[in-house]
């Protein structure tokens, strides 16, 4: 089936407290996202948006149009560049799409299609639209998400359970300076020869692993100082970015028995872990003081998708890929059980990797079903 793909583009002011130069001038938001049309008419669209990814031409939403399901694939005011991301501001971004999908395009009903990171975000958006309590940023922001528009159902696929829950998994306890990226113990660097060799013992994985939370929780800390410090001496709209090194350590990625699946060991999503652990494109790796609070902080973000399940009551489908070396089966099952629906379905696709990459089989077959249970749905 053919289908239209149709540039959008939306405006909206919010107000200027802190300056925020990615999110335009004067408190005007520009945004732009592609409209997936198919030639059958719809009253139903899926809105694909990820915190800070572009979703046009990913496989998924390209294979639903195809197939005949309206989709948009929308992008955050942060497009391919997360180092001063605010989620509450990446929510209100996703809010003025379901709000253009309803009033300017005319869908009765909004599915969100939270694809990777987009899952936690949509459970975040989906949590604030029904129940809205949050009125400023971790950093002590206002922010209003006080009129959120909720979805009519959710898709939760290849979905992580946040960006701060990821990147703890993946950071590297190994660094013992923030300041000096060489500063490093072996015995807890997973890609050192003194490092102990998978299968790892348990209690070496679970003080490894308190070990990724005690340093999460040291960088907070020191972000909120740093911010406190920097506001005083320069006033409330003063900002600061640094480099988080070592942020692609998850031992997941060598040892198989850990979170077991059907991915390659010795590799991750974006290519060898050893080289990706302190390259530019590591996860993470540059921030602000504000974004880290915001994005990264396991217990300063409030955009954690278990917790913000449970405010989640629309049917909601989870599909897990089983080779998926990026959302491995822990996080697609704690989001599935966190779901507080009582129609929420759980599917795997057999030996389907992150992003289907060269698998027309595996896409065709996670297409399958997401359209099978809309329509059973009435969607």
């Amino acid at each position: 089936m053919s289908f239209q793909r149709i540039p959008l583009h939306i405006i909206f002011e919010e107000p200027v407290t802190v300056r925020d130069t990615y999110g335009g001038i004067g408190g005007l938001v520009a945004l732009q996202g592609h409209h997936l049309k198919p030639d059958t008419p719809s009253d139903t669209v899926l809105i694909f948006l990820h915190p800070m990814g572009i979703m046009h031409y990913l496989p998924m939403p390209i294979g639903l149009a195809s197939a005949g399901v309206h989709c948009l694939t929308a992008v955050s005011r942060y497009p391919n560049n997360d180092s001063a991301l605010i989620m509450e501001k990446v929510c209100a971004d996703l809010g003025a799409w379901v709000r253009h999908a309803r009033e300017k395009l005319g869908y009765a009903h909004v599915v969100l299609a939270g694809w990777s990171g987009g899952g936690s975000l949509s459970l975040f958006y989906q949590s604030q639209a029904v129940r809205p309590r949050i009125t400023h940023t971790p950093a002590g922001d206002p922010v209003d998400l006080s009129n959120l528009v909720p979805a009519d159902a959710m898709l939760l696929l290849a979905a992580h359970i946040s960006r701060s829950g990821t990147l703890t998994e993946w950071l590297d306890p190994s660094v013992t300076d923030e300041l000096d990226p060489d500063a490093r113990d072996p015995a807890w660097n997973l890609y050192h020869a003194d490092c102990p060799q998978p299968p790892y013992p348990a209690d070496w994985l679970a003080e490894f692993r308190e070990r990724q939370r005690a340093r999460n929780r040291r960088i907070t800390a020191w972000a909120r100082d740093r911010l406190a410090a920097v506001t005083a001496a320069h006033g409330p709209n003063a900002e600061q970015s640094f480099v988080v090194h070592g942020t692609m350590a998850d031992p997941r990625w060598l040892d198989p028995s850990i979170d077991p699946n059907d991915r390659v060991p010795g590799q991750c999503y974006l290519g060898d872990p050893r080289l990706i652990n302190d390259a530019p494109g590591g996860l993470g790796r540059v921030s602000t003081l504000r974004s880290w609070l915001s994005q990264w902080g396991r217990d300063t973000s409030n955009a954690d998708g278990p917790a913000c399940a449970a405010d989640c009551h629309v049917p909601t489908l989870v599909v897990g890929n089983s080779a998926d070396d990026a959302c491995t089966p822990s996080h697609t099952h704690r989001l599935h059980d966190a779901v507080a629906a009582a129609d929420r379905t759980l599917v795997t696709i057999e030996g389907a990797t992150h992003y289907y990459a060269r698998q027309p089989d595996k896409l065709r077959e996670a297409v399958t079903t997401v359209k099978g249970w809309l329509a059973a749905r009435g969607f």
